[in-house]
């Protein structure tokens, strides 16, 4: 069988010519997949990224259950724009106790990921409680109720914690134990703010090579 009749074969057969769609997509992702899954440095933390703390996951499953990421990413990429906006791009390193990712290159709000430290807390308070008493075209809604919620009955938080441990993040049988009296007298506004405080701060020079951009 030559080469022509072969092609016309798989052509003129639907089920092999789905066959050998499905059997080179899977090459090409098997080749796109397989380097990642070997290289060690995607799960290696950065020097400063440590596990969330108790408050910070908090704000974090608050952050996703408020569909912020919808959003607001929290991955800026290694463009001139991106990182002259938003600050140096971000590494591998400092997501690996990040479950899920927030990843994501939507802009319909600014990405978030440089966004700790930038702004005072009653600033984050004020933009949640009213956007547009900040930023003027904000088109984002305001979320009152996070300062009427106690964040303590968010989720259980001593749960997931263990759970996270299982799973290799390095949380000590105090920081389990504690995790509820963290949370104690808290709102999940405050959550909220503790963990957009953080964002980012796992970046260090050293890290990036000395690579620099705005903060």
């Amino acid at each position: 069988m030559n080469g022509l009749t072969f092609h016309r074969k798989i052509e003129e057969n639907t089920g092999l010519l789905i066959f050998g769609i499905l059997f080179v997509s899977a090459i090409g992702g098997l080749v796109q997949l397989l380097p990642v899954l070997t290289q060690e440095s995607l799960e290696t933390a950065s020097a400063n990224t440590r596990p969330y703390t108790a408050v910070e996951l908090t704000g974090r499953d608050i952050y996703m259950r408020e569909n912020c990421v919808v959003c607001h990413s929290q991955q800026i990429r290694p463009l001139i724009a991106e990182v002259e906006r938003y600050g140096p791009y971000s590494r591998a390193g400092e997501f690996v106790y990040d479950r899920p990712f927030m990843w994501g290159s939507k802009r319909t709000g600014p990405d978030l990921h440089r966004i700790g430290g930038k702004y005072s807390d009653d600033w984050h308070r004020l933009h949640l409680l009213d956007p547009r008493a900040v930023v003027p075209n904000s088109i984002m809604p305001a979320y009152p109720w996070l300062a009427e919620r106690d964040a303590i009955e968010t989720g259980n938080i001593t749960n997931k914690l263990t759970v996270l441990r299982r799973l290799g993040h390095p949380y000590t049988d105090e920081q389990i134990a504690n995790a509820e009296a963290d949370l104690e007298g808290l709102t999940e506004m405050d959550a909220l703010i503790v963990y957009l405080q953080m964002l980012g701060t796992g970046f260090s020079e050293e890290d990036a090579g000395m690579q620099g951009g705005a903060h």
